[in-house]
């Protein structure tokens, strides 16, 4: 496809809802600049005095378990049969506790430096995000939430807060950690506190671990910090949150144990990323490495690779305080003692959830996208290669269009863009190749004709799952536009009501692919049709959305946008229902043959206009179960019940479907 330019329009960065007054982002500082020119060692072993919560001095690791065994809420649920129960409380809460010790703090700040200077072309932080969290930090009880893309991100936020002489989080980690030899324990050393992925119902260990978490809250230990997602993101797209922790660090305000909690997004944003093959692999089906010592010392390689650039911007501190006022009463925790657990209610589960979701937004708004998430955006879409110079015209179209949209794009005011360009395409070039003028994707190739056609097709998915990976990095700016585009060319007829219908359709399908904040249906659709109006895709009318006559270049391309996931749904669809018939539970409610429907005519409309645009690139393991999962809620809220199957059944069922959709997801890229 070829975007020509576009129409006069804005390109500052601006807010997406009708009317906006622009948002001024902070400044950046480049905090490798200083330790490039000075000594790693002195920076090290420098004072170190942070600001601390209400000029507390924080208590010892052991006194604070001490204060968490002996606390009314464990000894309520401890009961009678205490010295038994007390012992295994105590084991549980060793296995988990950090040892935050200043010297170790200094070891890693030492070996960081060298690690981060040969790995980073910078690292860049908004001063302003960071003078903003000190200020908090004294005020009330901080919880740290950076995005999480990266094994690197939990080691950069401690760095950086080290740096600016700011009180050290402690931080929750998975259990994979603990059994790393000498590294396990040195990160619980550097503030890490170990919980299991899963609780499978204790009672006890939930207790303590909750326990242990309000008990540095209330004191204003040390900010805690945590990842909203869970876990890291394998596609470039911020992932669907969990309420779990952030559950357990809002019932002490619930409960009027504090006065406030500020909770601070932070958006840590990589030019490349160390796991990039890795992630693609893992995505195809490749078990995930175990993390180990051994394994750590292997990595080293990657020393002397250029990873480029990182942004990290620390938001507003979000107050619980204010976004309770008027949703939730705190009255209700009046009624009985504050060390008996009580359920969330439904209206206090909501409340987490629209808040939850809120932070993963503004996560997503602050992220900052270099010039290669636009690169990888066209050239996923011309899968034959694209000449060079088309690659820059179209980049430049595409800039704009993101600008226009609200994007945070690093992008250098005063070179041109075929310079931006080169120097992109140059650190990407494991991604990507440059020969005789054109662009092209990398594939490795593999000597020998015997079983070449498998691996190639195998190599060819993980370099283009690479690719998407930076591609999904932009989808949160054109997502809600591109639902639109496709809902005004899948509908009838350009009456707002029916593309609004079709819009919110798409929608709920793709409710668990992307962050779409419950309930918004309506203030998305509004927003969405406020940004193609601004860049003069679409005329609102007062009954009718319509595209006006410069809009179908703008149109097509937000369509193509969601191609890939529209056809990686259509796959998993055609293989259940045809071969497996896993999805024909659903099929008397109408669900998945709606669905299938929708998608099918989209599809077909789709290649009618453009055939070299199948990109079933979503079609890997976690598809099946997005899908799945927005079908059950679909017939969640029909309030019908799906026919049951037994576990080995399903098991067996849904194991088989992986691998024939992963099989027939690399036959057709």
């Amino acid at each position: 496809r070829v975007y020509p330019a576009l129409r006069p329009m804005t390109t500052g960065i601006g807010s997406s809802t009708p009317n906006p007054v622009l948002k001024k982002r902070d400044d950046f500082e480049d905090v490798l600049e200083e330790r490039r020119n000075s000594s790693d060692l002195r920076y090290a072993l420098r004072c170190y005095t942070p600001a601390l919560y209400k000029g507390l001095v924080p208590c010892k690791a052991s006194m604070l378990k001490s204060i968490v065994l002996q606390s009314d809420s464990l000894q309520y649920v401890v009961g009678q049969s205490r010295e038994a129960v007390q012992e295994e409380a105590a084991l549980l809460l060793e296995e988990m506790a950090h040892r935050l010790q200043l010297g170790t703090i200094r070891f890693f700040a030492f070996t960081l430096s060298k690690a981060f200077k040969a790995l980073f072309r910078g690292v860049c932080v908004n001063e302003e995000g960071i003078q903003r969290l000190q200020q908090a930090i004294q005020e009330h009880p901080v919880v740290l939430l950076p995005s999480h893309r990266s094994y690197m991100d939990f080691l950069m936020m401690s760095y950086i807060l080290y740096t600016y002489d700011l009180a050290l989080p402690v931080i929750a980690a998975g259990m994979d950690f603990i059994s790393m030899k000498f590294v396990g324990e040195m990160l619980r050393m550097s503030g890490a506190f170990f919980i299991r992925r899963s609780f499978g119902g204790d009672k006890l260990y939930w207790a303590v671990f909750s326990e242990y978490v309000k008990t540095m809250l209330r004191n204003g230990y040390a900010p805690i910090e945590f990842f909203l997602e869970g876990t890291r993101s394998r596609t470039g797209k911020s992932l669907t949150p969990k309420t779990g922790l952030l559950n357990i660090v809002m019932e002490p305000f619930f409960k009027g144990e504090v006065f406030d909690v500020n909770l601070v997004p932070v958006s840590i944003s990589y030019e490349r990323i160390l796991e990039e093959s890795l992630y693609a692999r893992e995505l195809l089906g490749v078990p995930k490495p175990k993390e180990s010592t051994s394994g750590l010392l292997k990595a080293r390689r990657i020393l002397s690779e250029d990873y480029g650039s990182m942004h990290v911007y620390f938001g507003h501190p979000v107050s619980i305080r204010s976004l309770a006022q008027g949703h939730i009463s705190r009255s209700q925790h009046n009624l009985l003692p504050r060390h008996i657990p009580q359920k969330p209610t439904a209206d206090t589960q909501a409340f987490v959830n629209d808040t939850a979701f809120r932070l993963v937004r503004l996560q997503e708004e602050n992220m900052v996208l270099k010039p290669w998430v636009l690169l990888a955006t066209l050239l996923l879409q011309n899968p034959d290669g694209m000449d060079l110079s088309t690659l820059t015209e179209q980049a430049d179209w595409l800039r704009r269009l993101a600008l226009a949209f609200g994007a945070f794009l690093d992008w250098p005011d005063h070179e041109p863009c075929s310079k931006v360009i080169s120097s992109s395409l140059a650190l990407h070039k494991n991604l990507v190749c440059v020969s005789g003028g054109r662009v092209r994707l990398v594939v490795e190739e593999l000597p020998g004709a015997e079983s070449a056609t498998e691996e190639a097709g195998f190599n060819r998915a993980v370099s283009v799952l690479s690719c998407a990976s930076y591609r999904n990095q932009i989808l949160h700016l054109f997502v809600r536009p591109a639902l639109i585009a496709v809902a005004m060319q899948t509908a009838n007829c350009s009456r707002k009501d029916e593309v609004f219908n079709c819009f919110n359709f798409l929608r709920n399908v793709f409710s668990n692919e992307f962050i779409l904040c419950p309930g918004a249906a309506v203030q998305d659709f509004e927003e969405a049709c406020y940004l193609l109006g601004k860049c003069g895709a679409v005329q609102e009318l007062q009954q009718d959305l319509v595209m006006s006559q410069s809009g179908q270049t703008t149109l097509a391309f937000l369509c193509s946008v969601l191609d890939p996931f529209l056809q990686g749904y259509q796959v998993v669809f055609h293989t259940n229902t045809q071969k497996y018939r896993y999805v024909h539970t659903f099929t008397r409610f109408n669900v998945s043959t709606c669905v299938m429907i929708l998608i099918t005519a989209y599809t077909i409309k789709s290649r009618q206009t453009s055939p070299h645009s199948v990109q079933p690139l979503c079609a890997v393991f976690e598809v099946f179960s997005l899908l799945i999962l927005s079908l059950t809620k679909s017939t969640k809220r029909s309030n019908k019940v799906p026919e049951k199957r037994t576990g080995k059944e399903s098991d067996s069922v849904l194991w088989s479907t992986l691998k024939a959709v992963c099989v027939k997801t690399l036959v057709l890229i």
